[in-house]
Formats: C-alpha cells, sequence, structure tokens
C-alpha cells in the first residue's frame, strides 16, 4: 500500500471511529445502561480490525473461512456493536434496542443472540482462552484463518490469561493475535491508593515477552500505527503477537478521558451534547 493510499484509508477509519463513538455515546445515554470509558478507548481498534484487518462477510458471519474475533474486555460490548453495525451486520436502528429484554444485543455479547459474534464474554480473563482453542483448531485442521482478541489491562490480573498466554506460545500459534488496550485505568484501582490509581498491568511488554510472544508498542489511538501493527503481526511466524495499544479512556470527550467514573455512567442531556460536540469536531 502506498504511503497516500494508506493515508486516504486512515482518513476513511477515522470518520468510522467517530461514528462509532457517537454511536456508543447515544446508545448509553438512551438505554441508560452500559459502559463507555472501556468502549471509547476501543473504539479506534476495532474499526482499524472491522474495516481493514479482518477477512469477513457481514453479509455471511457464519462463513467458515472468516477471521475469529474475540471481545475478552466483554463489558465495551457496546463499541463493537456500534463497529459491527456500521460494517454491515445488523441495521444502525437495532442499536436502540441495546440492553432491553429479548434484544441481541445485551450488556455482554451473546454468540447464541447475534450472529457475527465468535464467542459470549463477560467473565473477565476467559476471553483469550477461547481465543487460544480457535487459533489451536486452526492451526489442527490447517485452516487459513486468523484469530484476533482484544484484552482489556484490567482484566490481565486474572491468572487465566496467563496461562493461555503460555499455551499459545508453546503451540507456536502465529494465527493468533491479541490487542491489550492499555488506558491504564480499571474501575476503582487497587484497596488503599485513595490518592493516585495504579496501573492495572506494569511493565506489560517485558511480561508478554517473558511468555514468548512477540510484542509490538503502539499509540492506540493512531490509526497508522494500529493498522501497520495488525498487517506486521499477520505477517509474523513462529509466535504469537501480541499489540500493547496504549490508550485513553473515554477518549474523545474531554470530561470522560483518563476519569474512571465513566467507567460507566449515563451521561446526562448537557453532557450528551457535549461529548458529541466534541466528538465531531476531532474528525
Amino acid at each position: 500500500m502506498s504511503g497516500e493510499m494508506q493515508l486516504d484509508t486512515c482518513d476513511l477509519l477515522r470518520a468510522k471511529a467517530a461514528q462509532a463513538r457517537k454511536l456508543i455515546v447515544e446508545t448509553v445515554y438512551h438505554a441508560k445502561a452500559g459502559h463507555i470509558g472501556g468502549p471509547m478507548s476501543a473504539a479506534d481498534i476495532l474499526v482499524a480490525l472491522y474495516f481493514d484487518a479482518l477477512n469477513i462477510k457481514p453479509e455471511q458471519p457464519d462463513w467458515e473461512e472468516r477471521d475469529r474475533f474475540v471481545l475478552s474486555k466483554g463489558h465495551s460490548a457496546i463499541a463493537l456493536y456500534s463497529v459491527m453495525a456500521l460494517r454491515g451486520y445488523f441495521p444502525l436502528e437495532e442499536l436502540a434496542t441495546f440492553d432491553s429484554l429479548d434484544s441481541r444485543l445485551q450488556a455482554h455479547p451473546d454468540m447464541l443472540a447475534l450472529p457475527g459474534l465468535d464467542m459470549s464474554t463477560g467473565s473477565l480473563g476467559q476471553g483469550i482462552s477461547a481465543a487460544v482453542g480457535m487459533a489451536l483448531g486452526a492451526k489442527l485442521k490447517k485452516r487459513p484463518f486468523y484469530t484476533y482478541c482484544m484484552l482489556g489491562d484490567g482484566e490481565s490480573q486474572e491468572g487465566q490469561v496467563w496461562e493461555a498466554a503460555d499455551i499459545a506460545s508453546r503451540y507456536g500459534l502465529d494465527n493468533l493475535i491479541v490487542i491489550l488496550d492499555y488506558n491504564r485505568l480499571q474501575q476503582y484501582g487497587w484497596k488503599g491508593t485513595e490518592t493516585e490509581r495504579d496501573k492495572p498491568v506494569h511493565q506489560p511488554q517485558a511480561r508478554w515477552e517473558a511468555f514468548g510472544w512477540r510484542v509490538i508498542d503502539i499509540d492506540g489511538h493512531d490509526m497508522e500505527q494500529i493498522t501497520t501493527s495488525l498487517r506486521q503481526a499477520r505477517q509474523h511466524t513462529g509466535s504469537p503477537t501480541v499489540i500493547i495499544a496504549h490508550t485513553v479512556k473515554g477518549k474523545g470527550v474531554s470530561f470522560m478521558e483518563n476519569n474512571y467514573l465513566w467507567h460507566s455512567r449515563i451521561p446526562t442531556d448537557a453532557e450528551l451534547e457535549q461529548a458529541l460536540s466534541e466528538i465531531g469536531k476531532g474528525v
């Protein structure tokens, strides 16, 4: 891809990410439920995945050769739904049913309810194990698809994450790509740290390298870095790859950014208006 084409693609992806952020804020506001901070930090990466990196067919969500994606940080489901709606998996209007009874768009992803979801998630730390299983299955069956998994840094405190990381390295799953949404701000922080909130995971690069993974470190809001790192991860052989994406919780809205209170909070009318205005200016 030439530099000019790369720039054009990234401009389009940035515009899609702004659309996704607006949908996230609007949907949570109307549903009076859901998470905002984590979905906003993940929006750029999800857009890059669904509009550039993933080999998928939205009109045929159960296509056998599709790439798989697991949102391990399942509480950020509204970000995934917003991007999937923009990609054509279901009508944008269906977002209005988010978190309501009998909706296909539950607060956490339900693969039995919504076609196009490869795994039900929400119990933190478990999604990567499912992704490892998918990647290992592809290896054993000699299938060409890749498996991608987005992890939260807070859920990386779960031991199951590191057990899965160890197995993935042991079996050389170079068809597995993990993206760590490293926004460095979990819901409450550590008990006893009243004056500052410690990072959920310290030295993530060294930790993943210790488990035998190739590590790529990027700005998780720089679309050129995101698309380049995903392409590099796909070309790598011999070991799994983790992309440590440095992100900002609540990205795109000034009063939400780096504010743990917006992990899960409903905007007021005035906050909604300001948020949509700021997201629009950032396009």
